[in-house]
């Protein structure tokens, strides 16, 4: 019941207020294959609304929904940072990948992606595989982060970890004066697909890499693919976070900075290849109080946006990977107008994002005929 002076929302009016900033949300079900999935479409103002599709054990229906509202704003975000000529979307699924996918689910979750007649092309994202996408690709064209079998460049975490590199030398230039990393004790936190190649290429950069990952066994691996050291395994969290870093970088899920760790960490950077890294509003102003420099996730980690995006076109790898090792100049105007505007770099990735939005999305006043 309500108490105050506006009237109660009823259910849908809620869900309609919850989504305001978002173009288009649809709830996708089949009971025959048991899939239940949320699309949600942020923005098109660039063009087609790109983002991965995430498999996930959600606790609710409502986290679900909270999830895929905020990961396909960040993916509206990403995609104009990058400079690419696509909006923002992401999907959800609700399960358990081990257990609940399979052929038919993931083919019903295609036939939904294509009745939105492309406003919306999926791609892999956490619990999904390129293997995957070669199913879903069976009921929609609209679908790219495919197997090299099939036309697709593979897992997008190899340009994704390649990105965070590039906004770790970035952010190091402007921290320190250079871009060596020799010496430099740099944590990785979460071992998967990015973390770990993002291991090797520090070590490979002259660093001493600390790795935390809730599966031992992942943690292992990364060290498994350095030759000749350079990686320490951390026993657990709390060991990890007490090691003396000069750089955090999460890369796992999101949500890992709060305000009680902002206050409490060694690093002098944090960049890292997860998304939504910061678990509440007035993170990024506490690390820059400290003097910690924050990349912005969306920023550095648009690696594997980059990828799949470039699928779409026909992949050519060293073009993805030109345009990947671009996010470095990207991170230097991002750094630089914070500068000039004197705000965090956070507000200065948004702040530039939003002017591409605005901008090239004004284009579609200009009417083309046919």
């Amino acid at each position: 019941m309500s108490t105050g002076s506006e009237p109660a929302r009823r259910p849908g009016a809620e869900l309609l207020h919850r989504g305001s900033e978002h173009e288009q949300v649809v709830f996708c079900q089949d009971r025959a294959s048991g899939l239940r999935a949320i699309i949600a479409i942020h923005s098109t103002a660039l063009g087609p609304a790109l983002g991965g599709t995430r498999f996930r054990d959600y606790p609710d229906e409502e986290s679900a929904l909270q999830d895929v509202l905020r990961l396909s704003r960040g993916m509206s975000y990403k995609n104009a940072l990058a400079g690419l000529d696509l909006g923002g979307g992401k999907a959800v699924i609700l399960g358990d990948p081990a257990k609940d996918a399979s052929e038919a689910l993931l083919r019903a979750f295609g036939r939904f992606v294509e009745s939105l007649s492309g406003r919306y092309i999926t791609a892999c994202d956490v619990g999904t595989t390129s293997a995957d996408m070669d199913v879903v690709a069976r009921e929609t064209r609209h679908v790219t982060g495919r197997s090299a079998e099939h036309g697709g460049a593979g897992d997008s975490g190899v340009l994704t970890a390649l990105g965070v590199l590039q906004g770790i030398l970035a952010s190091a230039e402007l921290a320190w004066g250079s871009d060596d990393l020799t010496g430099r004790r740099i944590g990785v936190e979460g071992a998967g697909k990015v973390g770990r190649r993002l291991v090797r290429h520090l070590v490979e950069h002259g660093a001493t890499v600390v790795v935390h990952d809730v599966d031992p066994r992942a943690a292992a691996r990364a060290r498994g693919l350095v030759r000749g050291g350079g990686v320490e395994l951390a026993p657990d969290r709390e060991a990890f976070l007490g090691a003396d870093l000069d750089v955090y970088a999460p890369c796992a899920l999101g949500g890992t900075l709060t305000a009680e760790l902002a206050a409490t960490l060694s690093a002098e950077i944090v960049c890292g290849g997860a998304n939504n890294q910061l678990a509440e509003p007035g993170v990024e102003r506490i690390l820059a109080d400290r003097g910690i420099l924050y990349a912005p996730d969306y920023l550095v980690n648009a690696g594997g946006v980059i990828q799949v995006a470039d699928e779409l076109a026909g992949y050519d790898s060293a073009r993805a990977r030109a345009r990947a090792l671009g996010i470095r100049d990207t991170a230097r105007v991002v750094y630089r107008t914070a500068a000039e505007q004197c705000i965090t770099p956070g507000a200065a990735a948004d702040l530039l994002a939003e002017r591409r939005m605005a901008s090239i999305g004004a284009l579609h006043r200009i009417h083309l005929a046919g």
